[in-house]
């Protein structure tokens, strides 16, 4: 009966999405810039010695086993003669730029997944799959003349179906599913994993009562209902292609909380020294939030020590928009965890509220209180200044950027 209900419900349809994604972005952009590293393994992310993982990695890479995630030592044992390269961030972000300018063009909505990864509406402009089609191509053309990269495209009629699509004829690939029976008749006997939201552990718990393949979801609802709760709801919609969700561009202000954390190179025993990392932690979180204009009404705390093992610690405070009450929670909060050797920290504040909705605390309302938390935070950077011979005049806006802020704290680690 609720499977007869699904199929009916499935063929009513009235959206066209694009989903579009590039091609190993971070490497393509690297060799787009260096001729010379063409056909070669190239890795970014840690380098080889290092602790952290690969961030992206070339196709010549992948057929050595190396994926996004990878611990980069790992990837390393495979592929020891593969070029390992630092992650360039902030060219990554223009390139990024540049291609949201080309995709926008075309939707009425693009919801950005990551730098390189979007949906588009396109239903008004497209009109049909066919014009659906032109959008497509032309995308794939301008991204492939303007910008020198590759990117994978993918048309259907919803969400889920469009990101199947793009990932159909990877790399440079282009694939249409038109409708719901179209995506069912290409995954029906494909692993439950091909469906959206369905990870590891919750393929794990539907392969323990023998459903492995979408087919199974669809002939055993009943029971991943029961398994799954709400998930399962949605897992079996999914299965028969049904998928409402709309692209909806992302705002900031939506976020439901903002953080900044850096993995150490060598553990961490020395806890000053973590307090004088939380000052640039701080600093990165104030100017992401007064960036969109957002507050915290909440501090969080998290480590990870030697043996992988991780917390987090929160504490409630309205309206935390600034370093310095930042920082002051977070070491607060330092103060109060089991003292073993660190290997990752991170700082960040959470129940975001935008200008207009908060409210003034007792702090705000003492004279010069903006002066004062000025003053601390002048106070804490002299500081680190003199303790590690660093110099900030004219180069603090660097700290925000990745790269920056985890060699100035690797060498603040080298200097204690």
């Amino acid at each position: 009966m609720i499977r007869n209900d699904l199929r009916k419900e499935a063929r009513e349809t009235n959206q066209i999405i694009i989903h579009v994604d590039m091609d190993a972005f971070f490497a393509a952009v690297e060799i787009r810039d260096n001729p010379a590293l063409r056909g070669k393994p190239l890795i970014i992310g840690s380098l080889p010695g290092e602790r952290g993982v690969v961030a992206t990695c070339s196709y010549e890479a992948r057929k050595y086993g190396i994926h996004s995630a990878m611990n980069i030592k790992e990837a390393y044992r495979l592929c020891p003669k593969g070029i390992y390269m630092h992650p360039n961030m902030e060219k990554y972000k223009s390139v990024s730029g540049q291609l949201h300018e080309i995709w926008n063009s075309y939707a009425t909505a693009l919801e950005a997944i990551a730098f390189d990864e979007a949906y588009l509406d396109v239903t008004e402009y497209a009109e049909n799959f066919d014009g659906a089609r032109q959008i497509g191509h032309e995308i794939k053309r301008r991204v492939r003349e303007e910008l020198g990269l590759s990117c994978s495209v993918g048309i259907a009629y919803s969400k889920t179906a469009a990101k199947t699509a793009s990932e159909e004829k990877k790399p440079d690939g282009f694939f249409e599913i038109p409708t719901a029976q179209d995506f069912v008749n290409l995954i029906i006997d494909r692993d439950v994993r091909e469906l959206y939201t369905v990870g590891k552990m919750t393929a794990e718990k539907l392969y323990a009562t023998g459903i492995r393949t979408v087919r199974d979801i669809q002939e055993k609802q009943e029971t991943v209902i029961r398994l799954l709760g709400k998930q399962g709801q949605w897992i079996t919609r999914l299965a028969f292609g049904i998928d409402e969700r709309k692209v909806t561009p992302y705002r900031p202000e939506d976020a439901k909380s903002i953080s900044r954390e850096v993995t150490f190179q060598g553990d961490v025993n020395n806890y000053e020294l973590l307090k004088d990392v939380l000052v640039l932690l701080a600093l990165c979180v104030e100017h992401r939030a007064k960036r969109y204009k957002l507050h915290g009404n909440g501090v969080t705390l998290k480590l990870t020590y030697f043996d992988m093992k991780s917390i987090t610690r929160s504490r409630k405070t309205s309206g935390c928009d600034n370093a310095a009450m930042i920082y002051r929670e977070a070491m607060d909060l330092l103060d109060g965890v089991e003292k073993r050797p660190v290997r990752l920290i991170g700082v960040g504040i959470y129940n975001l509220s935008g200008e207009e909705e908060r409210q003034l605390t007792l702090f705000d309302l003492l004279s010069d209180a903006e002066k004062d938390r000025n003053t601390e935070m002048k106070r804490l950077l002299n500081s680190l200044q003199l303790r590690y011979h660093l110099d900030f005049a004219g180069h603090l806006e660097q700290i925000y950027q990745m790269d920056t802020l985890h060699k100035t704290v690797e060498y603040m680690r080298k200097h204690i």
